[in-house]
């Protein structure tokens, strides 16, 4: 009998290559997060992985919001926001968010990497010129590449490379510079002020993903353009109401013109079935709470820079990092995986990151802090990483006081 074609065969085969380079990434099923922890596989432990900055996505009243919004509208909304998606839940969450940004206008997406994705490939099309950081997340890489535009990369630290790609762009019809404002696997702020400075000398776009800033960052928790003065000059701020706003959902805010223009051009946005309106209501609420209650943000940037001081004390490489974003630069995967394990066995979650979400050679662990994590979880994070710490010092006396000719 003849063997039947199998046309994903080479499936195995390349998930084997993955396996072997220990960069095969499994799903784990989450039994319970809370209150800055997560239950897996029948044990509770310490959640550094999470993006719920602010500690939102469990408050009460943004659980009370969503089941308001269940009530009236029930759940999903039915088609897409220029067919008969588009609801009073959802302009009125727009509407905030205009008010809350400072801009004219805003326009919701099912996800921050919907807005990314979507909202480039509208502004650039062949014949403009993208500059885009090398460290920007993968939404904003795709929709780069979505447009179909010439795009270059640069480094936020070597501006003056920058400069020369705009010199050699000349013959390109629009330009933009895209950058997230915090790195999410290193935690650092990228040069808005000098970016937005490039911008205005060679009419250029400036794009900025606050997604890690939003809620965290600024007097407003409107993010990095807030804290270092420049909103107005960033005409094009995206944002994610999935992160430190406890909800789902992303969005772009500007001028009224602008987002009259996404909604006509963004295919995620057009031939996509909107947000259910319960999300929307929960979203406005987290919101209105990231308004209310400025001391999380404040409490949350002084947790992270007391462990980064303590980190940095142990010896660990933490990068530039300067936000609630925090990676342990081990290098290579494996060790990375290992320390990831031994993380969980003392109770700490912190999963390992490794290629192709970061360069080779830079493998870490990111902790994710959180206005959640309470006095007693910091002590036992710090704990386990001065043992750490303290073991790899003595394994590095061993190896440099061993002879090369002893004994096997």
């Amino acid at each position: 009998m003849t063997e039947r074609f199998s046309p994903l065969s080479w499936i195995d085969a390349e998930l084997a290559e993955l396996e072997s380079r220990e960069l095969r990434r499994r799903r784990r099923l989450v039994e319970q997060r809370k209150d800055g922890r997560i239950s897996i596989a029948g044990r509770s432990y310490v959640d550094f992985s999470s993006n719920d900055y602010l500690g939102l996505s469990g408050h009460p009243e943004i659980i009370e919001a969503g089941k308001r919004g269940i009530d009236q509208w029930g759940w999903g909304a039915g088609a897409s926001s220029l067919i008969t998606g588009y609801t009073k839940a959802h302009a009125d969450l727009e509407q905030r968010i205009a008010t809350f940004e400072g801009t004219e206008s805003a326009i919701v997406f099912a996800s921050g990497f919907a807005a990314n994705l979507g909202t480039l490939a509208a502004l650039a099309e062949p014949g403009d010129l993208i500059l885009s950081e090398r460290r920007n997340h993968a939404s904003l890489i795709d929709g780069c590449r979505l447009s179909r535009a010439t795009v270059r990369l640069f480094d936020g630290d070597r501006l003056d490379e920058l400069e020369t790609l705009f010199h050699d762009g000349t013959r390109f019809r629009r330009r933009l510079i895209v950058t997230d404002s915090v790195f999410s696997m290193d935690g650092d702020v990228a040069p808005l002020k000098d970016l937005a400075d490039l911008a205005e000398r060679f009419d250029a776009i400036l794009y900025v993903d606050e997604a890690h800033a939003t809620g965290v960052l600024g007097e407003r928790g409107r993010g990095a353009c807030e804290m270092l003065g420049i909103e107005e000059r960033v005409p094009v701020r995206m944002g994610t109401l999935s992160k430190a706003v406890g909800s789902v959902g992303g969005f772009v805010a500007g001028s009224a013109e602008l987002i009259d223009w996404l909604c006509n051009r963004v295919r995620p946005y057009i031939y996509s079935t909107n947000l259910p309106a319960a999300a929307a209501t929960a979203s406005a609420q987290g919101l209105e709470l990231v308004r209310r209650e400025p001391g999380r943000r404040a409490q949350l940037l002084e947790i992270a820079n007391g462990i980064r001081k303590e980190l940095e004390g142990l010896g660990f490489e933490t990068g530039r990092s300067t936000t609630q974003i925090i990676p342990i630069i081990v290098g290579q995967p494996s060790r990375a995986i290992e320390l990831s394990a031994r993380m969980a066995e003392a109770g700490l979650w912190c999963p390992a990151i490794r290629p192709p979400t970061v360069p080779s050679g830079t493998s870490r662990l990111r902790l994710s802090l959180s206005f959640n994590h309470k006095g007693n979880q910091i002590i036992d994070l710090i704990r386990f990483l001065s043992l750490e710490a303290k073991g790899l010092k003595e394994n590095e006396s061993r190896m440099k006081g061993s002879s090369p000719a002893g004994p096997i």
